[in-house]
Protein backbone atom coordinates (compact mmCIF):
# COMPACT_ATOMS: atom_id res chain seq x y z
CA UNK A 1 0.00 0.00 0.00
CA UNK A 2 1.41 3.78 -0.98
CA UNK A 3 1.19 6.46 1.76
CA UNK A 4 0.11 10.02 1.23
CA UNK A 5 3.35 11.67 0.89
CA UNK A 6 4.30 8.75 -1.48
CA UNK A 7 1.44 9.41 -4.23
CA UNK A 8 1.84 13.15 -3.48
CA UNK A 9 5.19 12.60 -4.93
CA UNK A 10 4.15 10.90 -7.69
CA UNK A 11 1.18 13.11 -8.47
CA UNK A 12 3.53 15.91 -8.55
CA UNK A 13 5.67 14.07 -11.12
CA UNK A 14 2.69 13.93 -13.48
CA UNK A 15 1.42 16.79 -12.88
CA UNK A 16 4.89 18.56 -13.18
CA UNK A 17 5.23 16.29 -17.46
CA UNK A 18 1.86 17.12 -18.22
CA UNK A 19 2.44 20.68 -17.72
CA UNK A 20 6.15 21.09 -19.65
CA UNK A 21 4.17 18.83 -22.50
CA UNK A 22 1.52 21.48 -22.43
CA UNK A 23 3.93 24.22 -22.27
CA UNK A 24 5.46 23.06 -25.34
CA UNK A 25 2.34 22.84 -27.48
CA UNK A 26 1.47 26.22 -26.33
CA UNK A 27 5.12 27.68 -27.40
CA UNK A 28 4.34 26.00 -30.74
CA UNK A 29 1.26 27.25 -31.37
CA UNK A 30 2.38 30.95 -30.58
CA UNK A 31 5.43 30.28 -32.79
CA UNK A 32 3.58 28.66 -35.54
CA UNK A 33 -0.24 30.44 -35.09
CA UNK A 34 -1.24 31.20 -38.42
CA UNK A 35 -3.20 34.84 -37.35
CA UNK A 36 -2.71 37.46 -34.25
CA UNK A 37 -5.60 36.05 -32.33
CA UNK A 38 -4.04 32.49 -32.17
CA UNK A 39 -0.88 33.98 -31.31
CA UNK A 40 -2.94 35.95 -28.10
CA UNK A 41 -4.10 32.87 -27.03
CA UNK A 42 -1.37 31.03 -26.78
CA UNK A 43 0.12 33.87 -24.88
CA UNK A 44 -2.32 33.45 -22.37
CA UNK A 45 -2.19 29.81 -22.15
CA UNK A 46 1.25 30.23 -21.27
CA UNK A 47 0.25 32.45 -18.29
CA UNK A 48 -2.22 29.64 -17.16
CA UNK A 49 0.69 27.19 -17.54
CA UNK A 50 2.92 28.94 -15.70
CA UNK A 51 0.58 29.17 -13.10
CA UNK A 52 -0.26 25.38 -12.86
CA UNK A 53 3.84 25.10 -12.57
CA UNK A 54 3.59 27.96 -9.95
CA UNK A 55 0.91 25.97 -8.01
CA UNK A 56 2.97 22.20 -8.33
CA UNK A 57 5.90 23.81 -6.77
CA UNK A 58 4.51 25.07 -4.19
CA UNK A 59 2.70 22.01 -3.15
CA UNK A 60 6.06 20.30 -3.96
CA UNK A 61 7.51 22.53 -1.68
CA UNK A 62 5.42 23.39 0.95
CA UNK A 63 5.82 27.25 0.89
CA UNK A 64 2.57 29.02 1.19
CA UNK A 65 4.52 32.20 -0.43
CA UNK A 66 3.55 30.58 -3.98
CA UNK A 67 -0.15 31.04 -4.08
CA UNK A 68 0.37 34.51 -3.73
CA UNK A 69 2.68 34.30 -6.64
CA UNK A 70 0.58 32.84 -8.91
CA UNK A 71 -2.38 34.80 -7.92
CA UNK A 72 -0.24 38.05 -8.89
CA UNK A 73 0.64 36.66 -12.36
CA UNK A 74 -2.88 35.91 -13.27
CA UNK A 75 -3.81 39.52 -12.06
CA UNK A 76 -1.17 40.76 -14.92
CA UNK A 77 -1.83 37.55 -17.26
CA UNK A 78 -5.54 39.20 -17.55
CA UNK A 79 -4.38 42.56 -17.77
CA UNK A 80 -2.25 41.76 -20.61
CA UNK A 81 -4.58 39.69 -22.65
CA UNK A 82 -7.16 42.72 -22.03
CA UNK A 83 -4.11 44.83 -23.53
CA UNK A 84 -3.90 42.54 -26.41
CA UNK A 85 -7.77 42.02 -26.98
CA UNK A 86 -7.89 46.09 -27.46
CA UNK A 87 -4.87 45.86 -29.79
CA UNK A 88 -6.67 43.69 -32.01
CA UNK A 89 -9.89 45.56 -31.69
CA UNK A 90 -8.09 48.85 -32.88
CA UNK A 91 -5.89 48.06 -35.97
CA UNK A 92 -7.43 48.72 -39.29
CA UNK A 93 -9.25 46.97 -41.81
CA UNK A 94 -5.93 47.78 -43.91
CA UNK A 95 -3.97 46.05 -41.29
CA UNK A 96 -6.37 42.34 -42.28
CA UNK A 97 -4.59 42.15 -45.65
CA UNK A 98 -1.47 42.33 -44.31
CA UNK A 99 -2.09 38.82 -42.52
CA UNK A 100 -0.70 35.32 -43.49
CA UNK A 101 -2.22 34.52 -46.42
CA UNK A 102 -3.66 37.37 -47.88
CA UNK A 103 -1.20 37.94 -50.42
CA UNK A 104 -1.93 41.17 -51.34
CA UNK A 105 -5.18 41.10 -52.05
CA UNK A 106 -8.23 43.36 -51.50
CA UNK A 107 -11.86 43.05 -50.77
CA UNK A 108 -14.00 45.19 -52.95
Amino acid sequence: MIDGETFLSYCVQVSLAVLCLSFLLTVLRVLKGPTLPDRILGLDMLVAVAIGFIAVLGIRTGFSFYVDIAIALGLVGFLATVAFARFVMSRKPEDASLAPGAKGETRR
